[in-house]
């Protein structure tokens, strides 16, 4: 494989992490792109925060690579809401930023989160309970995690539920609308102020996504729930968390890969069941963005 000229930012979605006790979010992602020859760096920002606070945090790793690599840009790739991060690191700094891609990025906003704003109500008891249980697991997230050096992140459970619900969302489509396809299930702009969008993402498929091992695993049981109980708009058509066609962004490569919200990651460990494998999309992701001369 040919490498890209400039260095891959992997920015992790929700929960995000880097290594927690020394398991990475990019399982087998990060080893197979160096194996490769890319220059690939993990990042973290908030586990839990709005979308604005994390793209500030971002800008900030890409200044601090830019310094140590020497590069004039970065290719950004973001899973979840680090798509949303992302976009907004391009938009503020599209002079630092080769390319963004969107892997499950809840471009329009998750019908998930606004299920639960359906479900529980701001102020309710649930809610708080909820929120208190996001809170504590992004804590220990911070406490455990082995992949980053710098200061504590801030958290803030709201904030990030606000900018995952589609309202939240078109607010921030609306000051950021970069790469962003004109119509629903369209294609956006390849590229906008010399920065190129791309995305993919992918639909749980009965059979495929949750065969062998999968069928059991709690994280794809988790997608398959919210799937079957949080979409409307997109019911059968969505990952479990995010809606293919919520996903697209600039020039869709896939928005019907045989994954769920997690395992377009590669996670857990690896176990994705007998569909896409999502390792080779980063791989063959890398291979067109040198292609491209990026």
């Amino acid at each position: 494989m040919s490498t890209p000229r400039y260095p891959l930012v992997l920015v992790p979605g929700l929960l995000g992490f880097v290594r927690v006790l020394g398991y990475p979010y990019w399982y087998g992602i990060v080893t197979a792109l160096r194996n490769h020859g890319a220059r690939v760096f993990p990042v973290l920002v908030s586990a839990v925060h709005s979308t604005e606070v994390r793209g500030e945090q971002l800008l900030q790793r890409i200044a601090e690579l830019r310094e140590q690599t020497g590069a004039a840009k970065v290719h950004l790739l973001g899973h979840s809401q680090g798509a949303l991060t992302a976009r907004y690191a391009a938009a503020k700094k599209p002079e630092w930023v080769a390319s963004v891609t969107s892997v499950a990025g809840p471009n329009h906003g998750s019908e998930m989160a606004d299920y639960l704003d359906r479900r529980f109500a701001a102020g309710s008891w649930q809610e708080r309970c909820v929120s208190a249980l996001m809170g504590v697991v992004a804590r220990g997230l911070g406490w455990f995690e082995s992949g980053y050096q710098g200061p504590r992140l801030p958290i803030d459970v709201a904030a990030a539920h606000r900018s995952l619900t589609s309202e939240g969302v078109a607010a921030f489509n609306a000051q950021y609308p970069q790469g962003l396809p004109d119509t629903w299930g369209g294609q956006g702009a390849a590229e906008v102020d010399g920065v190129r969008y791309y995305s993919w993402a992918g639909v749980i498929t009965p059979g495929v996504t949750d065969r062998g091992i999968r069928r059991f695993e709690a994280m794809s049981l988790m997608c398959r729930i919210c799937a079957r109980y949080g979409f409307q708009r997109e019911t059968g058509q969505c990952d479990g968390l995010v809606g293919r066609n919520s996903s697209h962004l600039g020039t869709v490569f896939g928005d019907s890969f045989t994954f769920d919200h997690l395992s377009i990651v590669n996670q857990p460990l690896g176990l994705v069941g007998k569909g896409d494998d999502p390792v080779r999309l980063f791989v063959e992701h890398a291979q067109r963005l040198h292609d491209a001369g990026l």
